[in-house]
């Protein structure tokens, strides 16, 4: 199974995408990381999707769904390298 190279690019977005909303969240809510990392799922599942409808409406882009379920994919593992970083 080949994956399309613009899923690739959201996938990598996505990976630093999500270490940067868990880098703040962590910052702002440094004793509560279960609650960190909730947010930054929800922010990057919610700026991915808000793009994907921006191209949409606009018409400036291709809208996929599947173009913000491979950012938020990858938004794992950007998030779990700052927790990693955090709990060290």
């Amino acid at each position: 199974m080949k994956i399309a190279p613009d899923k690739k690019k959201h996938f990598l977005v996505g990976i630093v995408m999500g270490a940067v909303l868990q880098t703040f969240f962590s910052f702002f809510l440094p004793h509560h990381l279960g609650y960190a990392t909730t947010l930054s799922i929800i922010f990057s599942f919610a700026i991915a999707y808000g793009f994907e409808l921006y191209s949409k409406f606009t018409g400036r882009g291709h809208y996929e769904l599947m173009d913000a379920i491979a950012a938020l994919i990858g938004a794992v593992p950007g998030m779990a390298l700052i927790l990693l970083l955090h709990l060290r």
